[in-house]
């Protein structure tokens, strides 16, 4: 199966009602004055470059005195929401370094550099466009997933702490030549990130859409593959979108689990990953539930896409289950039930 890239560029969907006081109920909304929209008021910009003088495709911006101090004050605000729940007392040895625009991408971020004066450490967050499905793909990375992270809406405005990691493309590229026992465990966190995707239809994740995380370890190393790009959860039509071993870019550390393990081996790590996503959804079942009560009735997607994947998923599970899906809530919440109680015979209500 050839893989499959987005159709057209992702439409951004406003946050709904229910899902607004879903996220003030749950302590994701901030009410800040800075907007998404006052940093687009830049008066000048240069090219980001890289170590190796080559073009990032991010841009440097410049702000006039009077917006830059304003700009600065409530970065650094945000910031201590982010950090320390918005303990001000952080602020004063704080300072913005640089703030970087994204030219391409859907939701076009800004890369915040912050720097502690106290020991010249740094760190980044961002600030992007509100969009519904990156909302609920922020949600459900939350929920289901290992990995856990800060982000609020701020009205039209998405904050969002920063994900650490080597990005796929460059950990492809430098650090596949090992031994062969981190090989091994490379592969088998492929196949358990392939999996968790799949779960909640996370789409697009090519490897310059997740980073890798290593964590040395007594024998060899640990590794962790993250999603940092939310933008494609539950939108595009086509089921393949959903796994990233479609993806070209992916092939290197998939061939490496074609080197290394058999078949029965995958099939063992898909069904470790289902059931670690078991234990996750029986720790939050009753936010679980709330979030896709909302999500079911939200506008995600085009009714074209919708009546797609239903149709390839219902293929792909040999099952009529998807029948009355009539939104990507629907389909998702319906893939859920039946990914989870594939191999395990119990009743998840969601």
């Amino acid at each position: 199966m050839k893989p499959d890239l987005p159709s057209k560029k992702k439409i951004p969907y406003p946050i709904s009602r229910s899902l607004d006081r879903y996220l003030q109920k749950h302590n994701r909304k901030l009410n800040i004055h800075l907007q998404y929209e006052d940093l687009l008021r830049y008066h000048e910009s240069l090219p980001l470059l890289d170590l190796d003088n080559e073009d990032t495709l991010w841009r440097t911006v410049y702000y006039h005195d009077q917006d830059q101090q304003e700009i600065n004050r409530d970065l650094k605000l945000i910031y201590a929401f982010l950090k320390t729940d918005g303990d001000v007392e952080v602020i004063e040895h704080l300072s913005i370094a640089r703030i970087d625009y994204c030219t391409f991408g859907n939701t076009q971020p800004f890369r915040i550099r912050i720097i502690n004066r106290l020991n010249d450490n740094y760190d980044h967050f961002y600030i992007k466009r509100a969009d519904a499905s990156r909302v609920y793909g922020l949600e459900l990375e939350n929920l289901v997933s290992p990995n856990n992270f800060h982000y609020f809406l701020n009205r039209d405005t998405l904050i969002e702490e920063h994900i650490p990691g080597i990005p796929g493309d460059v950990f492809m590229k430098h650090n596949l030549d090992d031994n062969e026992f981190n090989q091994i465990r490379m592969a088998k966190e492929f196949i358990k990130f392939n999996e968790r995707c799949f779960v909640r239809l996370l789409g697009d994740m090519r490897s310059y859409n997740y980073v890798v995380d290593i964590t040395p370890d007594i024998e060899g190393s640990q590794f962790r593959i993250r999603a940092i790009d939310f933008d494609q959860q539950s939108y595009e039509g086509r089921k393949s979108f959903y796994l990233p071993q479609y993806f070209k870019d992916n092939n290197p550390i998939i061939f490496l689990g074609i080197q290394h393990m058999r078949a029965k081996a995958v099939s063992q790590y898909q069904l470790e990953e289902r059931s670690l996503i078991v234990a996750r959804v029986k720790t939050t079942q009753r936010r679980l539930r709330e979030l896709f009560e909302i999500m079911v009735k939200d506008t995600l997607s085009s009714p074209e896409k919708i009546a797609q994947l239903r149709d390839e998923l219902q293929q792909h599970h040999n099952t009529h289950a998807f029948d009355n899906c009539r939104s990507m809530g629907e389909l998702v919440r319906t893939n859920f039930r039946l990914l989870l109680q594939k191999d395990f015979k119990q009743s998840l209500e969601l």
